[in-house]
């Protein structure tokens, strides 16, 4: 078995951006020379997350509702007394999401579904450049 660890960067505008990163990791997938595997998303930093969704307007909007719905952004934070920062939501709702994701390649392909992509959800209260570790392991 190989690993191949590189790496993603992602400008983000903050307060639940949502960016498709799949072609990003389909090309670091296509570029390992690897023909079956797993490819192992992680997000460096606790106030942003990966998952997978359909990348439609219409649903990315119901993604940041229920976000809102269930870490509201506008109560008190424990976090935000310690730091002053205003961003307790944003810490809460990526421990929640979870920082890394692993999907399957086979045919140096990703196993997603035909509506499925891979996305970044920044949840800070800022814009902030995101880097996420990429680990292609296979053969």
């Amino acid at each position: 078995m190989t690993v191949i660890t590189g790496e993603i960067t992602v400008q983000t505008r903050g307060d639940c951006d949502i960016v498709d990163i799949t072609s990003q990791v389909a090309k670091k997938v296509l570029e390992s020379g690897m023909n079956s595997g797993a490819a192992t998303l992680f997000v460096s930093g606790s106030t942003a997350g990966v998952t997978t969704v359909e990348y439609e307007p219409r649903l990315l909007d119901d993604t940041r509702t229920a976000w809102d719905r269930v870490v509201p952004e506008d109560i008190a934070y424990e976090h935000n007394k310690t730091w002053g920062d205003g961003n307790g939501h944003s810490h809460v709702r990526a421990s929640m999401l979870g920082a890394s994701l692993t999907v399957p390649f086979v045919g140096k392909k990703l196993t997603l579904g035909t509506w499925q992509q891979i996305v970044l959800i920044d949840f800070d209260n800022r814009p902030r450049l995101r880097k996420l570790v990429l680990q292609v392991l296979g053969e």
